[in-house]
């Protein structure tokens, strides 16, 4: 289960979410003052998700490593297409990844002419604005 403080409209509810359960009713608390009690319980959850984070991101640093120009995410999404290889040379506004945001097919570019040193996301990645869709050389 995990705990949420919801502010709408100036009125603040907290929120269970239970994960994993089939129905989808979860308990809503009346609107309360103060949404600091809830803040405390996600503290003791970090330091188990903190371990776990280590392990993903040295995986992450060779691949982002491989180039030198960064192709970055410019909108939240899901990774739609791969448009482009490693290896395969691109000109300056080619298409190297496709996102889809908002039921949208938003082409992600090269910024400059170069090859695709590494391609670091996957189709059906979910990925946040900014995020490292490839590198160039």
């Amino acid at each position: 289960m995990k705990n949420y403080t919801i502010t709408v409209n100036g009125n603040v509810y907290d929120v269970v979410v239970e994960e994993g359960a089939q129905s989808a009713a979860a308990p809503v608390a009346a609107p309360k003052a103060a949404p600091r009690p809830a803040a405390p319980a996600p503290a003791p959850a970090a330091p188990k998700a903190a371990a776990p984070a280590p392990a993903p991101a040295p995986a992450a640093a060779p691949a982002g490593a491989a180039g030198s120009i960064r192709v970055e995410a410019g909108a939240a999404g899901k990774v739609y297409s791969i448009d482009a290889k490693v290896g395969q040379a691109v000109n300056a506004g080619d298409p190297v990844v496709t996102i889809e945001a908002m039921k949208m097919e938003i082409p992600v570019v090269a910024p400059q002419d170069g090859t695709v040193a590494s391609i670091d996301v996957a189709v059906g990645d979910a990925i946040e604005a900014g995020a490292l869709l490839a590198t160039l050389n």
